[in-house]
């Protein structure tokens, strides 16, 4: 994706070789500036901070992690210590850990003096995957959005509500919900986007939207809980959200507020689909309610803003009384039965141990049942 018109991937590794770059997402949209990690710490603490956020980047700064590691100390030891690190920085998003365990089945059976090569080299290999999962998947969402431009009358916009960021931001590069929209736009459909603002955090409002201004995309923001009114007013002619966690059963844990945007569109029987990558699927979990963990955050996020002020300067400021209890959840467990289909890089299908079956038959546990 550009940012003001110049391409970029949300993390790289440095002209150094060794040290690795990001965008710091907590400065957005109001300024545009780049981090270099040098450390597992560094890293870990970038994902716990928030300064990369989404799944599959989550997934990827970790791998660039332990790659950090291994350059200071190959040893078992070490590397054992920034995989728990690591692991421990976001517990819901489940591409963390496929991204640490793909780099652990990498480095253990190596000799020590060829680890650190080979962790860039396997690191370098899961953002290049990450990329054409979500270029592929984009493609198979392009045809939903193309379906619903027949429908429409020569010119009018498809408009789609999204959630959150699942977007380039989320990702390496063009995201997961905004991957058939960017596509859509590249083939001369006209989309238009309704934005949630996306409380606590206001990824959408923030990120979302920035990302879109970037590549000229046609959007709207909006507050969280006007979704469920377009829907009523045939405003929405599809949702697409992204995804943390997936259980083979197809319950999706997403940023918290995705449940009732789900339950609008079932209502008003709006089209409500979960881009979801296959790293992001937890072949091991059928329970979504049950056994998805829920990130709790700090307080501070849902009583504290932070924005630009009409002097020009950026600000903080309390917006909850001094003394309020004050709840963060991070994530909510939307029910596969309120989902119309998960678009992944295999194609759609229902969201259902079957549906994930038909297009992922040698990834299915039989360990749990459905």
């Amino acid at each position: 994706m550009k940012v003001e018109g110049v391409p970029y991937r949300t993390i790289w590794v440095e002209a150094d070789g060794r040290s690795v770059g990001i965008i710091d997402q907590t400065k957005l949209p109001h300024l545009f500036e780049t981090i270099r990690l040098r450390t597992v710490e560094e890293a870990a603490a970038a994902i716990r901070e928030m300064r990369v956020r989404g799944a599959p980047l989550i997934g990827a700064t970790g791998a660039y992690g332990l790659c950090l590691a291994a350059a200071r100390d190959a040893g078992d030891q070490n590397l054992d210590r920034a995989y728990r690190l690591l692991a421990g920085a976001r517990p819901t998003a489940v591409n963390l850990r496929w991204a640490l365990d793909e780099m652990r089945k990498t480095l253990a059976p190596l000799a020590l003096p060829d680890r650190a090569a080979a962790a860039y080299r396997r690191a370098g290999e899961i953002c290049e995957e990450d990329i054409a999962i979500n270029r592929a998947l984009g493609e198979n969402g392009l045809r939903l959005i193309e379906q619903a431009a027949a429908r429409k009358p020569a010119g009018e916009p498809v408009n789609i509500l999204t959630h959150c960021n699942a977007g380039w931001l989320a990702t390496v590069d063009w995201g997961t919900a905004t991957s058939p929209i960017y596509q859509a736009q590249e083939r001369g459909i006209p989309v238009h986007v309704w934005v949630d603002e996306t409380r606590p955090r206001n990824q959408g409002a923030s990120l979302t939207a920035w990302e879109l201004l970037q590549q000229g995309v046609p959007h709207t923001v909006i507050a969280d809980n006007v979704g469920g009114h377009l829907m009523q007013h045939g405003k929405v002619d599809l949702c697409i959200v992204g995804t943390d966690r997936t259980t083979a059963t197809g319950d999706v844990a997403n940023k918290i507020g995705t449940y009732l945007k789900a339950l609008a569109a079932y209502d008003n029987t709006i089209p409500f689909y979960v881009a979801l990558p296959s790293p992001t699927i937890d072949w091991t979990l059928a329970d979504g309610l049950r056994e998805i963990p829920i990130e709790e955050r700090d307080g501070r996020e849902l009583s504290h803003v932070t924005g630009r002020t009409e002097q020009g300067g950026l600000a903080t400021v309390r917006v909850v009384p001094e003394g309020s209890g004050l709840a963060n959840y991070a994530f909510d467990v939307t029910p596969g039965r309120l989902v119309t289909g998960l678009i992944t890089e295999r194609g759609v299908c229902a969201a259902s141990r079957q549906g994930l079956s038909s297009l992922f038959p040698e990834r299915i546990s039989s360990r749990k049942g459905s």
